[in-house]
């Protein structure tokens, strides 16, 4: 059975991160490390210190790590330097993250990628609080090997009773964060006299451990690798291509595997196949040496026995152990950014490949990195750490950092920046784990041999689902008849489906329970999807009073579907009561009448809000078709 290629056999890779408070000595060490261990390029060394002549300052065996000028002219690391170097068992990555406060984002980054952290603390200057919220970072990236350095040593003397008391305070700060203490080890340093780097000095006889290279080589490499291959799959759409006949699937194994003939769920949409064949590059021309078997950490494509509108960022999974599919979430976040995250300001959450439109619901809290309170904030500004609820517009697929590592992640964006990133913690949030699959095990779904962008060419158009929703009176059905006739007249193909009429047919054994008012929405939604992969654009006119269920008709529809809240209030539309539904409503002839017997959930995020209570006709009329022809109009290649 061919397997899909990894990389040739080499010494194992551990990649260490080396953080602590600014000035605790980080870049001297690695500057040593890298210099003993012969890991610098021929020549670095001597150009280094010829620059510091040249400049007139001091050499500093952190200058060796310089590769940004702006560094050395502050004096203080604003990247994460990634180094190379190799002993005689282990192939080294050093990453040497920034310790200044103001560059908690690029810490954070550095520290993503590690495998274990060396920990720095100055012998004089002691436990810093930055040191303090480095080290719950590192427990809050999933980090459980701790090197502590006690640095400097040569300023307090080779003191044993103050390395022996710092030991002590960071061993305890790091227990209290959580770490195995079998999993840290303190070990004194001097760097700048090489006092424990490669070999133990003289200077410190009364330490009796192993020296700092010793530690590094004694460290177990790919114990986080080793954990997601034996974890369910997720593997993460990042691109879909047409080859010939073919459909690729292209994306990345975070955890888990897949064989071909495995069937596999991707969520959010529901969409499933059997894993036809796994393509990998180059492409072996004999079909017996293509692999059948993928597993985590590997860039692949696969195709499927069937083809399903699947879109970039779905996950992946075996269908007995698929992830959690949500709309709402708890993250344990880092803000990065200039201005403070507020309840009810939206942000794009990039989350595996897919991006969603969130809202910053509640904070729940404020944390000290230090000694782990809590407090009550209006608002997370920079550089601090919190419990946040976010809810999504649509439903997304995750799994809780503590189930799912690879998967439990996420970063924040606002205008085009990176401004936070977070843990998921899904406990008390309701989850839609089981998807609607069919009754029937005897049924396949018929490939068509004419998709989606072909059909967009042949139109001129794109197509996709304008959901509108509102209280009844707000004018969904007269906007979206007036739509579909102005859209028409431009040469669109277009289709209005409205909620008295599918109940004359499609929906007409369907009364307005909660439970089938769910049904009406789910039938509906399948309809429009047909439509809109058949390259209409949709119009669909219902109440649609509770949020789960237009999410749920989001989740599956994915990027076809565009909310549109038709909003007035209930006064508003109680005075039009165009079919005189309200006035029965309020003497009981007609039960849970929404608005007044029963709930309508307003959208939280929908794409358009038209408000008819102080918008003409016509002018909503005009806002609606500028954003249909600027979402629909524009197909590439045509």
């Amino acid at each position: 059975m061919a397997t899909a290629p990894a990389p040739a056999d080499r010494k194992p890779v551990v990649k260490i991160v080396f953080a602590g408070h600014v000035d605790h000595g980080k870049s001297t060490l690695l500057g040593r490390l890298l210099t003993d261990l012969g890991a610098l390029p021929e020549g670095k060394m001597e150009a280094v210190a010829e620059s510091c002549k040249r400049r007139g300052v001091v050499f500093e065996w952190a200058f060796l790590l310089g590769a940004l000028r702006a560094e050395r002219d502050q004096g203080i690391t604003i990247d994460s330097t990634q180094v190379q170097a190799e002993t005689d068992t282990r192939r080294f990555v050093f990453i040497d993250a920034p310790g200044h406060h103001e560059f908690i984002k690029n810490m954070v980054t550095g520290a993503a990628q590690a495998d274990a952290a060396v920990l720095l603390v100055d012998a004089k200057d002691g436990l810093q609080a930055e040191t303090q919220r480095h080290a719950f970072l590192l427990g809050l990236l999933g980090i459980r090997d701790v090197i502590v350095a006690v640095t400097k040593m040569d300023l307090v003397g080779y003191d044993q009773a103050r390395f022996d008391d710092l030991a002590g305070q960071v061993t305890a700060h790091l227990a209290s964060l959580g770490f195995d203490a079998e999993r840290v080890n303190a070990i004194p340093v001097a760097a700048r006299d090489g006092e424990n780097i490669l070999t133990r000095g003289g200077a410190m006889p009364w330490y009796s451990g192993p020296a700092l290279i010793a530690h590094l080589d004694a460290l177990v490499p790919g114990t986080a690798a080793a954990d997601a291959a034996a974890a369910p799959l997720r593997f993460i759409v990042q691109g879909v291509y047409k080859f010939d006949e073919r459909r690729i699937l292209a994306g990345r194994i975070l955890s888990g595997s897949l064989a071909v003939g495995d069937e596999i769920q991707f969520s959010p949409g529901n969409r499933s196949g059997r894993v036809k064949s796994i393509e990998t590059w180059p492409t072996s021309e004999n079909p017996a040496d293509r692999p059948t078997r993928a597993g985590t950490g590997q860039s692949i494509g696969i195709t499927l026995d069937q083809q399903s509108f699947i879109e970039r960022g779905a996950v992946g999974a075996h269908k007995a152990t698929p992830p959690h599919l949500i709309n709402a979430l708890r993250g344990r976040i880092v803000w990065f950014g200039a201005e403070p995250l507020i309840p009810g300001n939206r942000y794009k959450m990039k989350l595996n490949a897919g991006e969603y439109l969130c809202i910053a619901e509640t904070i729940e809290h404020v944390l000290d990195a230090g000694d782990l309170s809590t407090s009550a904030s209006a608002q997370v500004s920079r550089n601090q750490i919190a419990d946040v609820v976010f809810r999504s517009r649509g439903h997304m697929a995750a799994d809780a950092y503590a189930e799912a590592p690879q998967t439990g992640r996420f970063v924040l964006v606002a205008d085009h920046r990176i401004v936070g990133c977070g843990l998921i913690d899904l406990e008390g949030f309701a989850t839609e784990d089981r998807q609607q699959s069919p009754k029937s095990a005897n049924i396949l779904r018929v490939e068509h041999r004419i998709d989606m962008p072909e059909r967009w060419a042949a139109n001129g158009h794109k197509s996709g689902i304008l959901w509108f929703t509102g209280l009844s009176g707000s004018g969904k059905s007269t906007l979206a008849l007036r739509l579909e006739e102005a859209l028409f007249r431009r040469g669109k193909q277009v289709f209005v489906l409205d909620g008295d009429n599918v109940r004359h047919g499609l929906c007409a054994d369907l009364g307005f329970s909660p439970d089938d008012r769910q049904e009406n929405i789910r039938r509906v939604g399948e309809l429009a999807q047909i439509l809109a992969h058949a390259g209409f654009i949709v119009v669909t006119a219902f109440i649609s009073p509770y949020r789960a269920d237009r999410d749920g008709v989001r989740a599956r529809a994915g990027d076809l579907f565009h909310e549109i809240h038709v909003a007035a209030d209930l006064d508003v539309c109680e005075r039009r009561d165009p079919k005189g539904l309200y006035k029965k409503a309020r003497t009981g002839e007609i039960p849970e009448f929404t608005g007044i017997s029963a709930p309508y959930e307003a959208p939280h995020a929908p794409e358009l809000v038209i408000d008819t209570a102080n918008l003409e006709v016509d002018a909503c009329v005009e806002r609606l078709v500028d954003y249909a022809l600027a979402t629909f109009d524009k197909v590439d290649g045509c």
